[in-house]
């Protein structure tokens, strides 16, 4: 695939866009999401990725496509945005199902312990996700190169992400872009590969 036929553009707040912001979404997540809301986890993200001012809203996303379809997609925030994002909208979308986040928020799963271990000054790629059949084609190093721009604009000094531990591809391609490993969760992994990488680059 030539580089030049991939076309990064701004996410619409719609709820065909976020179905397939929820789909990529989870995939990265290895189905955390399903887990955490139920069956209807996908319906969930799309209806909060149409509004405003929290972690997974379209303002963070930004889709890549070719030949007019979306192959993959990168989201991401500052810190100091992070801290001002509300909960409200995904724990109104949820209904009674919030339960079930707070049970796993119980837990002190780290995909729902963001805002305390992002440091000023810090940009979290909370997602990046290409479709399975056109990885190493540069896709995802065209989201990269576009989040560090946009993490540059928005004046922060370093990126910041998350990888699961057995996720060695994706691992292996942040390692190329200058991404280090900072520190893991749980600090001890009792099954191997079991757990998240945190990986950070000064910008």
């Amino acid at each position: 695939m030539d580089q030049h036929s991939i076309i990064l553009r701004a996410a619409n707040p719609t709820l065909d866009e976020g179905l397939v912001f929820a789909r990529y979404l989870d995939q990265a997540a290895e189905g955390f999401f399903r887990i955490m809301l139920g069956r209807h986890a996908a319906d969930i993200i799309a209806t909060v990725f149409t509004q405003p001012d929290h972690d997974y809203s379209f303002q963070n996303v930004i889709f890549a496509e070719h030949d007019k379809a979306i192959v993959g997609l990168a989201s991401g925030f500052a810190a100091k945005l992070h801290r001002r994002f509300s909960e409200q909208p995904l724990r109104k979308a949820a209904g009674y199902r919030a339960w079930r986040m707070m049970c796993v928020a119980r837990f002190g799963h780290p995909l729902l312990q963001i805002h305390s271990t992002l440091a000023d000054g810090d940009f979290y790629l909370l997602v990046l996700a290409v479709d399975k059949g056109l990885r190493g084609q540069g896709i995802g190093s065209a989201l990269i190169d576009s989040t560090e721009d946009r993490a540059r604009v928005s004046g922060s000094i370093r990126l910041a992400l998350d990888v699961s531990a057995r996720n060695e591809r994706a691992r292996r391609l942040y390692e190329r872009r200058g991404m280090t490993v900072e520190s893991r969760w749980p600090k001890h992994f009792v099954i191997p590969g079991f757990g998240l990488l945190r990986m950070t680059k000064t910008l």
